[in-house]
């Protein structure tokens, strides 16, 4: 049974949207064994009354990929490779990811992001017409 011994490292990190949106992983590094499940922690904040929760994943030398969806009341998605063993329910201020039968392939970085993110325009932009 070696491969019980073997361990998960998830590297957790932030991402902000603006002042009054953001997430947070407060577990910035979780390790686990091989065959056995685990939560990853995200908690947002934001001023959107249907705002929109996403997982991502990258893996060493890979671009971020997209593991799911969430919505505040809901409803969701998950991409194509993580249908069976990536799960998630929103609450009113946390989406954690749980993900069950650890496997070697799963060690990666996980981000969790939030959408919408409104941007206010900081001067105004005046274009001139050439006649």
């Amino acid at each position: 049974m070696r491969w019980l011994r073997i361990i998960f490292l998830f590297a957790l990190f932030s991402l902000e949207c603006r002042s009054e949106d953001k997430v947070d992983q407060p577990d910035k590094h979780v390790t686990t064994a091989g065959g056995k499940s685990v939560t990853l922690n995200c908690i947002y904040t934001t001023t959107s009354a249907q705002p929109y929760l996403f997982w991502y994943i990258q893996r060493a030398n890979d671009l971020p990929r997209y593991i799911l969806r969430r919505e505040k009341f809901g409803i969701g998605e998950n991409g194509t490779e993580f249908h069976e063993r990536f799960h998630s329910e929103v609450s009113s201020n946390s989406v954690p990811l749980t993900i069950k039968n650890l496997r070697v392939s799963d060690s990666a970085v996980y981000y969790c992001a939030l959408r919408p993110t409104v941007r206010k325009l900081k001067a105004n932009h005046i274009q001139k017409h050439m006649n």
